[in-house]
């Protein structure tokens, strides 16, 4: 029994319907153990022996995510970072405060860190793919606490890229101290969003001068995430107009403050436990992370920022997931109508199609990091996923009822979160404009297309690749302005055919008995199938809810 008082109403016939310990969430299981779908991405990209060797390393991190940081991002989210502005004399010291349960969660995923260099050399050792295992640990991780995700993550493969590129050696030499534990370690911070915008270069404000090896950068961010990290590529412009990256760390080479001033906090909707700020640079010494002519650390730095957005994609699925389950616990436990809720035939379709489309978009996901490089793929796969991350997560509070809308429940937090994540690393109109530069300027959708076809297996997703072929061609020869406001459903076309072949390559890997190939084909029916005049409510055919539930969680 748990702490509470034992009142009238939880005794007689009726107790079992008080019996509140019935209603464990996804808090306190361990998520490695209860994902079918993990699982079995694991076993494929890591092949037998990888994974024999893995495993320990994933139950422990499994335990971990569902357990102490499950636990820890909820004191977080209710007692965020704090700023201190000042010290006992007035001096500014900028100096951000995280709570006691951020940095207990944070040291014990630095304990278990699959990003970290020194892993990523042990798995190698061992057969098993880094970038899986590392896609593997943030997946796990999103589901706790993205806003975690956020801080640990947010630019750390950019900095140490642009540095090793650019930077002069002693500060080289300061960032690879900075990052000894690997990217994400929670050190780095992306600055370019400014009061008029972030996407919009042209209205950058931000400048920096020469001022002998290093620079001087002036301006005010508005939205700087992760501001207790440690380095920071900010965008400024250079006195000939141009914009490029700098690094900005918190001390001058001569060991002095820098020019940076933090001026207050975001009081954020969601992702509480990671700082975000608006940062005041001030004359801050700073070097340039660019080639001759500006140009190539603007170039490197785009094509690291898609590589961000896999990341952001993962939130999504993250959130997701984690809703997933949270709904399946409550629907198991919560009763209705003489019957628990999962048995309740609408219960029953509104979870069947949450488990099709998260694992169709986890596909795209993993895809995206641990599969082939493919110019389009980071735009599609944030654009499905951070928007499920959002639909699902509200339809887990829709399951609850009213205790989905309360905040001692986990639900309310998992919605607050998710709706960044459209909005982080570019929104959907921004990923809309990317994939038509990629395919004008790099003719990007010829590759892609051609990936489609080596994965996809029925004739029902290659004849729907050819459709797609076909609407790349007509929406080619458009007005630009038309083109431009119809790629929207061309961006969720491509997506849609882009997760049903990944399913149905998934399918052939023949490791599920059959299961993926039910989930395939259901994806297909959904987004792919004219279902005439009737919206296919003629059909017969009943879902297999139960054999669909059974390979999506496990407890």
């Amino acid at each position: 029994m748990g702490r509470y008082l034992i009142e009238a109403f939880d005794r007689g016939d009726r107790s079992d319907r008080y019996a509140t310990e019935r209603y464990q969430g996804a808090a306190g299981r361990n998520w490695w153990r209860c994902d079918p779908t993990l699982r079995l991405l694991m076993r494929r990209h890591l092949g037998e022996e990888g994974l024999a060797w893995a495993e320990p390393y994933l139950d422990r991190l499994g335990e971990l995510t569902g357990g102490l940081v499950a636990e820890c991002a909820e004191e977080t989210d209710r007692n965020p970072p704090r700023l201190e502005k000042y010290d006992k004399w007035g001096r500014d010291v900028s100096q951000v405060v995280m709570p006691p349960s951020f940095h207990t969660a944070r040291r014990a995923l630095m304990d278990n860190n699959f990003t970290s260099p020194s892993f990523a050399e042990q798995a190698r050792a061992h057969g098993a793919d880094p970038s899986a295992l590392a896609a593997a640990w943030t997946y796990l991780l999103d589901q706790a606490d993205i806003g975690m995700g956020c801080a640990l993550g947010t630019g750390g493969d950019m900095v140490v890229s642009l540095a090793e590129k650019h930077a002069p050696p002693d500060v080289l030499e300061r960032v690879r101290e900075i990052f000894a534990d690997g990217y994400y370690s929670g050190e780095a911070a992306q600055m370019f969003t400014e009061r008029t915008g972030g996407s919009d270069l042209a209205a950058l404000e931000t400048q920096a001068e020469p001022d002998g090896e290093s620079w001087r950068v002036s301006g005010f961010k508005w939205f700087a995430s992760n501001a207790n990290g440690s380095a920071f590529v900010v965008l400024a412009r250079l006195p000939d107009g141009a914009v490029a990256p700098f690094l900005v760390l918190w001390e001058r080479r001569d060991g002095s403050r820098n020019g940076v001033r933090i001026r207050r906090l975001k009081d954020k909707l969601g992702t509480r436990s990671v700082a975000s700020a608006e940062v005041e640079f001030t004359e801050a010494e700073a070097f340039l992370l660019a080639g001759a002519g500006s140009g190539s650390g603007l170039g490197t730095m785009m094509k690291l920022t898609n590589a961000s957005r896999l990341g952001v994609a993962m939130m999504g699925v993250g959130v997701a997931r984690r809703a997933l389950v949270e709904s399946i616990c409550y629907a198991r436990a919560r009763e209705a109508f003489g019957r628990p809720l999962i048995e309740q035939p609408l219960m029953r379709r509104k979870l069947a199609e949450l488990i099709v489309e998260v694992e169709a978009a986890q596909a795209m996901v993993f895809d995206g990091l641990a599969g082939p490089r493919l110019r389009l793929a980071p735009a599609l796969i944030k654009l499905r996923a951070a928007r499920l991350g959002v639909t699902a997560a509200s339809d887990a509070i829709e399951v609850h009822g009213g205790n989905g809308y309360i905040e001692q429940w986990p639900v309310a937090r998992l919605l607050r979160d998710a709706q960044v994540n459209p909005i982080w690393e570019g929104g959907d109109n921004i990923l809309c404009l990317d994939v038509r530069r990629a395919m004008l300027k790099e003719q990007a959708h010829l590759p892609f297309l051609d990936r489609l076809r080596a994965l996809a297996t029925s004739d029902l997703v290659r004849a729907r690749i050819d459709d797609l072929a076909k609407a790349i061609e007509a929406w080619s020869a458009l007005e630009r302005s038309v083109a431009e406001e119809r790629l929207y459903p061309l961006a969720q076309f491509m997506a849609d055919v882009y997760a049903a072949a990944l399913l149905e390559d998934q399918a052939a890997w023949g490791l599920d008995d059959g299961r993926k190939a039910l989930v395939a084909r259901l994806y297909a029916e959904a987004h792919l199938v004219d279902h005439g005049p009737l919206r296919g409510i003629d059909r017969t055919a009943e879902v297999p809810f139960d054999e669909l539930l059974e390979g999506a969680v496990s407890f």
